[in-house]
């Protein structure tokens, strides 16, 4: 299934989507925990988290929840050492930078829906050189309201000058696909980014699904033959 419309606009996830955030956060968690005399999680351990935030690595690693006392502290102290090291090893993902300059050589626009909070995703954007490029960033507390609720798409729509029904959304978790969808937008799961494995994204109600970042590219309107 394709868009209603042809496509204008690329929305990305960021953590797990767009971006290979895990290896900066596994050092986070891992430092936490030694921290506390805990041994080190591996990384492939940590990876299926990292989409669901600092409350599943917490959860993770010690194995405690909002309701814990000892929660906040941890929680705290995991996102201020991975603000530290935001971008030591966090790379775009292999094939992604292909993909962005096809969305620009296109005349396309893109950007971020991501529910990280500003204060960590504006200055990773900055840091690897994606804020001047990307239409629109929008963080967790940019809205009201975050994923799975639709207004952070919507507010992304309204930003770029494209329509829901123009608008592609890419993400690898339940609440990206859900939050796409509530907004009249179309949807597709990043098979390469953090699922965990029992996750079954066909259930989803995505509108497709992508093993590659390139294969993003057969979704989007082809390019215009050169002028001479």
């Amino acid at each position: 299934m394709q868009a209603s419309s042809p496509v204008r606009t690329v929305l990305f996830d960021l953590d797990g989507t767009l971006l290979d955030t895990a290896p900066d956060l596994a050092y986070a968690l891992n430092r936490v925990l030694h921290e506390e005399g805990r041994g080190p999680l591996s990384l492939e351990q940590i990876r299926p988290k990292v989409s669901h935030g600092a409350r599943a690595l917490v959860r993770l690693g010690f194995d405690l929840g909002p309701e814990d006392p000892d929660y906040g502290p941890l929680r705290q102290r995991l996102l201020d050492v991975y603000r530290a090291n935001l971008a030591c090893h966090t790379r775009l993902f292999p094939g992604m930078e292909t993909v962005l300059s096809a969305i620009e050589q296109r005349g396309l626009s893109w950007g971020v829906v991501t529910n990280k909070p500003a204060w960590l995703t504006d200055p990773l954007m900055d840091s690897l050189g994606l804020a001047v490029r990307a239409a629109c960033v929008v963080s967790g507390d940019t809205t009201g309201n975050s994923k799975p609720h639709p207004e952070p798409m919507l507010h992304a729509c309204q930003r770029t000058g494209s329509r829901p029904a123009e608008a592609l959304y890419v993400g690898d978790a339940p609440r990206d696909i859900q939050a796409g969808r509530n907004a009249g937008v179309c949807t597709l799961v990043a098979l390469f980014g953090y699922l965990e494995p029992d996750d079954r994204p066909e259930s989803w109600g995505a509108d497709g699904s992508i093993e590659r970042p390139e294969e993003l590219l057969e979704w989007l309107p082809p390019a215009r033959p050169a002028t001479s």
